[in-house]
């Protein structure tokens, strides 16, 4: 296969395993009894993107699985609140991981986690028009950087397995 077309493949293969997680995560029971607090399982396969291929292919990675679980799962409103977390969090990771050289995913994650929590925690407040979800910030806060640290130690360790070039 040629190298364009297999980084094509590997990118397709990501979004639909990114997609999968995100699917088995949504069916998950709250990991607290507070709104909005979840693993954020997805972000290992989008950080995994992003040092594998780079930021454009992790953005293309995080468009798909975006749209497409918009599009299976939710509607307008979750998409909105996914598209701001997840280019915000992306953004991030991607400034983290030039100012870390690329050496400490584990923070870069936890950064990621916090400002997807952050920019959810706006886009509620544009949405809803008050203040008062405010309240949730510290949870989401510190639920955000506890399940980034989580997710960039699981994507540091898949980075280390060797996949086979076929």
């Amino acid at each position: 296969m040629k190298k364009d077309t297999r980084k094509i493949v590997t990118l397709g293969l990501l979004a639909a395993l990114s997609l999968a997680i995100y699917a088995f995560e949504s069916v998950l029971p709250p990991l607290l009894p507070i709104p909005g607090i979840k693993p954020g399982l997805s972000n290992i396969i989008i950080l995994y993107a992003l040092k594998r291929f780079g930021k454009k292919e992790a953005g293309s990675v995080l468009l798909v699985r975006l749209l497409l679980s918009a599009f299976l799962f939710g509607n307008a409103i979750s998409l909105l609140y996914s598209a701001a977390g997840g280019f915000l969090a992306l953004l991030i990771e991607i400034v983290c991981d030039k100012i870390l050289s690329g050496k400490n995913l584990q923070i870069t994650g936890a950064f990621g986690g916090l400002f997807h929590n952050i920019s959810q925690l706006l886009t509620a407040m544009m949405i809803m028009q008050t203040a008062a979800v405010i309240s949730y910030a510290p949870y989401l806060f510190i639920a955000g950087i506890v399940t980034g640290l989580f997710t960039g130690y699981a994507a540091h360790f898949l980075l280390k397995i060797k996949i086979p070039e076929t």
